[in-house]
């Protein structure tokens, strides 16, 4: 591979100095489950995110399980969220019996339109889940007001996104709830799996940290609920700590390549570049172009021959998708839909060279024209 879409091998070669100590001081404490490491991360992420509180769970997809479920999200109930996702979004939704409602997305952001959630909300609707898709932050300043007025819970889907901002702060310290993925392509990846989750409100935070402990409190033999069995490790915890402290600038880096690429790709016809938009601070978990005319497919395959990664994220939105047997075959989201059509993931990764982005750019432009 000439340019792969993602090196992780890179960025352990640059810390391993670093990661390799404190996996040894981990084995060799005995300590391998909610320990130290998970405590001292979880204060590190939520002084970096700006929450009261953060909670170590086993990953992104508990996360925004155990946000339902602290939010008591019942069977029959409405929770309503953006069609243009990784399919855990929905798929929690669905697991607890509660009904997805699909919301179309802005064209530029491929975030959630906010007026397309205004339209959705029904009085069985009990929660919202915003995805800050690719690493920008949706416009929760909207999502909030229309939410608080309507007395709707919001779940922020962080998962791509540690880092983001706008107006209203930072990813994850905006809504009741945010929801972080560490899973390790991710801009902060673990070597595994793992997530957060994070909160302003003391109660949700303790019922957290109850159902990440198969619902027990105090007493570990003493059940006071149906919980899971969530739980950060100290390996992911203290590998995670280090890989924090050069988070933002790993983000930067992504910022300088997706800007390079912006810069370039804006005077070429048949790519429209992401949007960022004003006063926000994309952090580029991809870097998604579209490719429009009907050649997206194409791109693709040409891309691939000249050994250039790059990736579809994603190719079937997620009322269209398989597991829900045409239940929401009734539902048109133009936007969501065409979105899938068209866009199309080049590499970005902190470690890629500017000799690599070049080739990237140079055998995009070619498959262009």
């Amino acid at each position: 591979m000439k340019v792969p879409l993602l090196d992780l091998t890179r960025q352990y070669q640059q810390l391993k100095d670093e990661i390799e100590p404190q996996v040894l001081s981990v084995l060799q404490s005995g300590w391998y489950i909610l320990g130290p490491q998970v405590e001292a991360f979880e204060k590190e992420t939520a002084g970096y995110i700006g929450s009261e509180y953060a909670v170590g769970l086993n990953s992104g997809t508990d996360a925004l399980r155990i946000a339902l479920s602290a939010l008591n999200i019942d069977p029959g109930d409405e929770v309503i969220t953006s069609a243009f996702s990784y399919f855990a979004t929905c798929e929690v939704i669905s697991e607890i019996g509660a009904s997805v409602v699909f919301c179309d997305i802005d064209p530029h952001t491929f975030n959630i339109d906010p007026d397309d959630f205004a339209r959705k909300i029904t009085s069985k609707t009990k929660a919202v889940i915003p995805v800050h898709i690719f690493g920008q932050l949706c416009e929760m300043d909207r999502i909030m007001v229309i939410a608080r007025d309507r007395g709707i819970p919001v779940i922020e889907d962080a998962c791509q996104a540690i880092g983001a901002a706008g107006p209203p702060g930072k990813a994850g310290s905006i809504a009741d709830i945010g929801t972080f993925s560490f899973f390790p392509s991710k801009n902060l990846g673990a070597v595994g799996d793992g997530g957060l989750l994070t909160t302003n409100d003391p109660d949700i935070d303790a019922i957290a940290r109850s159902l990440r402990m198969h619902g027990t409190r105090n007493d570990r033999y003493r059940h006071e609920t149906l919980g899971y069995n969530s739980r950060l490790d100290e390996l992911q915890a203290a590998i995670l700590r280090i890989k924090l402290r050069y988070l933002d600038e790993f983000n930067e880096k992504r910022r300088t390549h997706a800007s390079a690429y912006n810069e370039i790709f804006n005077e070429i016809d048949g790519i429209e570049p992401p949007v960022e938009l004003p006063d926000y601070k994309h952090i580029y978990h991809q870097y998604t172009v579209r490719i429009t005319g009907g050649k997206r497919d194409a791109v693709f395959e040409s891309l691939k021959a000249e050994e250039i990664g790059c990736a579809i994220y994603y190719k079937v939105p997620l009322h269209k998708q398989p597991a829900y047997n045409g239940k929401f075959d009734n539902i048109h989201l133009p936007v969501a839909e065409k979105a899938a059509e068209e866009v199309l993931s080049l590499p970005v990764f902190p470690e890629m060279t500017v000799e690599e982005r070049g080739m990237v750019i140079d055998a995009v432009i070619k498959a262009v024209k």
